[in-house]
């Protein structure tokens, strides 16, 4: 399941749970190109849990997208990643390292509170 909810103007949440198939890939990006328009300055809170890789149809529609993936980078300068699995928040912290002009740091599902706090106020 992925789902995708903007609770402020330049907020995004991203719950991720489970596998991804093409169809739900292809909805979710989306979604989230759509829900990301006017965003600036953004905050992102990605919550991943119960991660299964996502199918190769799935890999493809996310391939497909990738310009206008990199596109939203620009109007975010932090995303929380929320996770179970010590690889996806590696993983995480590396590619804010590989992505200037975007701050990623992860917790642990635990430290939920904590990431509201790095996050900070909608920026408006």
């Amino acid at each position: 399941m992925l789902k995708i909810t903007k609770p402020s103007a330049n907020r995004l949440n991203i719950n991720l749970t489970g596998s991804v198939d093409a169809q739900i890939m292809r909805e979710a990006l989306d979604e989230l190109i759509a829900k990301s328009e006017g965003i600036s300055k953004g905050r992102m809170l990605y919550k991943i849990t119960d991660f299964s890789m996502p199918t190769l149809g799935a890999i493809g529609v996310e391939m497909s997208r990738l310009p206008k993936l990199f596109g939203l980078l620009g109007k975010f300068d932090k995303c929380a990643v929320l996770s179970d699995a010590n690889w996806i928040r590696k993983a995480a912290e590396v590619e804010g390292l590989l992505f200037p002009g975007i701050e990623i740091k992860s917790f642990e599902p635990a430290q939920h509170a904590a990431a509201e706090a790095w996050l900070g106020p909608d920026p408006a």
